[in-house]
Parts: C-alpha cells; sequence; structure tokens
C-alpha cells in the first residue's frame, strides 16, 4: 500500500524511548510476558508505511529523538543522516561516504504508523526508516568494505559471563536506560552478540564488528557510568569497557578490520505534496 504523505505537526509524546540517534532503544517488555507480547507484530512481517507524515523541524524545536511508542512511529528534529544511521545500523559519519552537507544539518519531524497490525520490532522498524528514506527522500546508496579504525568485540580469556535464554526463538528485548550520575543499566532478554554490537556502537566513536564467535540469544545485565570520573565514586559501576569485561566476560579491542561504508548515489529534500 503506498504511503499517505501530508505535512502537519507531530504529536509531542512525554513517554520517550530513546534510541539509536542519541540513546537506546527499548521494547518496554520482559521475556515471557505474554499479554505484551501479543501486541508485537509477527517476527515475519516486512512493515511499510500506512500513514506517514514528513515536514522540517521548526528551528526554535530543540527537541530530537526517534520514538516508537505502541505503532506511533516518532522523529523528531534529527537529520537524514541520522535516520539513516540507525536505518542501517550505521555509527558514525565515517561509514556515509558522498552525502550532502544538508543531510547532516538540516533537521525534520516524521509520524506515522506501519501498514502492518502491531508493534514492529527493532529489525522491523530499522526496515520502516529505510523505505521511509527511499520513498520520501528519494535515497540511493550501496554498500563497500574499506579497512578504518574499529572496535572488535572478542572473548576474555576465561570465556563468557553470560546465560543463555531459554526461549531462542523470541526477539531481542533490551529494558535499559540513564540513571542519575550517568549510570547506565541495561538489561538484555534473547539479545544475539549483534544486537549488543549496535547497542555499544551508541556510546562508542567507532563501529564494533562482533569476533565472539558466539551463535545463539543470551540474558545478561549490564550496568557502567558513562563519566569515567564519576565511576570512583562510591557503588558506582565502573566504566564501559571495564564494565564489559568484568560483567559480560568479553571485550572492546582497537584494531583496524574490513567494516561496511555506505556510498551515497542520491538523496533529495522530500517535497510537500
Amino acid at each position: 500500500m503506498p504511503m499517505k504523505v501530508g505535512w502537519v505537526p507531530v504529536a509531542v509524546i512525554a513517554a520517550v524511548v530513546p534510541c539509536v540517534a542519541g540513546a537506546i532503544w527499548s521494547q518496554q517488555r520482559a521475556a515471557g510476558d505474554e499479554a505484551t507480547q501479543s501486541q508485537m507484530m509477527a517476527k515475519d512481517a516486512d512493515p511499510g508505511w500506512e500513514v506517514a507524515t514528513v515536514k522540517p523541524t521548526d528551528p526554535n524545536d530543540t527537541t530530537t529523538h526517534i520514538n516508537i511508542q505502541g505503532r506511533h512511529v516518532m522523529i523528531e528534529g534529527e537529520p537524514v543522516e541520522a535516520m539513516l544511521r540507525f536505518a542501517y545500523s550505521v555509527q558514525g559519519s565515517g561509514q556515509i561516504v558522498d552525502a550532502p552537507e544538508w543531510m547532516k544539518k538540516e533537521h525534520w519531524d516524521v509520524s506515522g504508523v506501519p501498514d502492518i497490525a502491531g508493534k514492529p520490532n527493532l529489525p522491523q522498524f530499522q526496515s520502516m526508516m529505510r523505505k521511509l528514506l527511499e520513498q520520501r527522500f528519494g535515497l540511493k546508496l550501496h554498500h563497500e568494505q574499506r579497512e578504518m579504525p574499529v572496535f572488535a568485540l572478542t572473548v576474555v580469556k576465561g570465556g563468557p559471563k553470560l546465560e543463555k535464554s531459554p526461549n531462542q526463538d523470541l526477539g531481542p528485548s533490551n529494558n535499559g536506560g540513564s540513571g542519575p550520575n550517568g549510570l547506565e543499566d541495561h538489561r538484555y532478554r534473547n539479545a544475539a552478540m549483534k544486537d549488543l554490537a549496535l547497542m555499544l556502537m551508541i556510546y562508542t566513536n567507532r563501529q564494533i564488528v562482533d569476533q565472539t564467535g558466539l551463535q545463539g540469544r543470551y540474558d545478561f545485565e549490564l550496568r557502567w557510568t558513562k563519566d569515567e570520573t564519576a565511576a570512583t565514586a562510591a557503588d558506582a559501576p565502573p566504566g564501559l569497557f571495564t564494565a564489559i569485561q568484568e560483567q559480560l566476560g568479553l571485550k572492546l579491542e582497537p584494531v583496524k578490520a574490513p567494516a561496511d561504508v555506505l556510498v551515497v548515489d542520491k538523496v533529495e529534500r522530500p517535497g510537500a505534496n
């Protein structure tokens, strides 16, 4: 079904689910919660947009987030580059090549709902974003492999400290968020290593390449303090790199490795129709 496009104000939602553009995606459910799971979209569904509105952000509005509440998808104050980074799990601008400057500087609001019943999971949400960029911004791109500085996610000597999820068929769930003094507390259920790498990319300045060799899905909690100086306070968890080793039995190592790069072949500002 084609997208219906309109130019109307985006509703302001108080309950924000932060995401890759600025924090972390959360499906707001615990594994085994059947009442909540029944609201999720079928995991093999490939949603598009039933309705989508796109408009330039009010220059006086400094709100920025990518948010999904129920079936309502909202993007506020984000440049196209940030949308592209979220849609393709890209960490930084270095992985986007030949993008015009306006993709980084001009901000947009998007509001809409999928054309399939239920709330999309993270991969489905990303697929919707890719379709939006193609249909509304005329985005055309191709992938290339280029060697660049990355972080390799590996297993420490002694092995991982991860609990195998009892139900490997469930999609990933992450309940997490920011606390006082820069505290981050994220509880994962049914998460694969690629899910962890995607989350960690938000908090590092490099792409993360999964070299753990770990298959399947795991349950774990990761707590860290974003400000390394605050991590010295009493009872404060350590910084991210230390927390990964101590709590998960994994580590991030700076290396040079082939990484996926997105080359922008075409992109344009959306029309008003």
